[in-house]
């Protein structure tokens, strides 16, 4: 499914379900659901998420930043010749990297810094960090895709916004989940429990054709029925 579809589906599912359980709602739930129903497709670099996060702005700066780094280290490092100039050649084909592999790059750094400086201010960093550095590696639909994925993120939100009250790690464990059930119903599907090969796919749509937009619009519709149906005073 498309991203912005994610976005309605599963973070409108989600806070209706929870209201309808009786679960108090509020703005930092709503905003971790809508985060969460995007986040499995983060181990694809030109995700909706990972392109609002990492925008192409920013990996042009980044670039420009690569190639003055490389300059200054081929002019000022001569010392240390060669290996200035081939460490100023590494980083110079760094920078000229497809804005997809940059963001990889990106995402693997970030990751780094988190273990090696974020630790320091919360030990929840560290986590967060490593799963960076190893969703660089990941293949699309992978680690991220499974219900490890699912207890990874909620452990994570349990773990770490109990001052904000339990809607928060239900939303947002329920609106990644539902980014999976989502993608089942796609021809590729997804593979719950690796290692095993058993696969979930229902094939009723692929992504960007005109049946799979028939598809999408139709759980929209069904995702502001049941908004509707929780929220409006007629049912409360």
């Amino acid at each position: 499914m498309m991203g912005r579809t994610h976005i309605i589906v599963g973070t409108g599912v989600s806070l209706s379900l929870l209201h309808m359980g009786g679960i108090s709602l509020s703005i930092p739930a709503a905003v971790v659901a809508l985060i969460s129903s995007v986040l499995p497709d983060i181990d694809e670099p030109n995700s909706l998420l990972v392109t609002r996060v990492l925008p192409n702005w920013l990996l042009r700066i980044v670039q420009v930043t690569l190639i003055a780094a490389a300059a200054v280290m081929g002019i000022y490092g001569m010392e240390n010749y060669p290996w200035n100039l081939i460490l100023a050649a590494l980083i110079a084909i760094v920078s000229f990297m497809p804005s997809r592999s940059l963001r990889q790059w990106v995402m693997f750094f970030i990751g780094l810094g988190l273990i090696v400086y974020g630790g320091s201010f919360h030990p929840w960093n560290l986590l967060v960090g490593s799963l960076l550095i190893l969703i660089t590696f990941l293949p699309h639909r992978g680690l991220t895709h499974t219900l490890y994925g699912v207890g990874v993120w909620t452990f994570l939100l349990y773990g770490s916004t109990q001052a904000y009250g339990d809607a928060v790690w239900m939303a947002g464990g329920l609106s990644y989940l539902l980014h999976l059930i989502a993608d089942s119903l796609t021809n590729r599907g997804i593979k719950p429990l690796p290692p095993f090969k058993w696969k979930i796919k229902f094939k009723l749509m692929s992504t960007g054709t005109k049946q799979g937009a028939w598809v999408e619009i139709f759980f929209i519709g069904v995702t502001f029925i049941l908004a509707w149906i929780a929220f409006s005073p007629l049912f409360i």
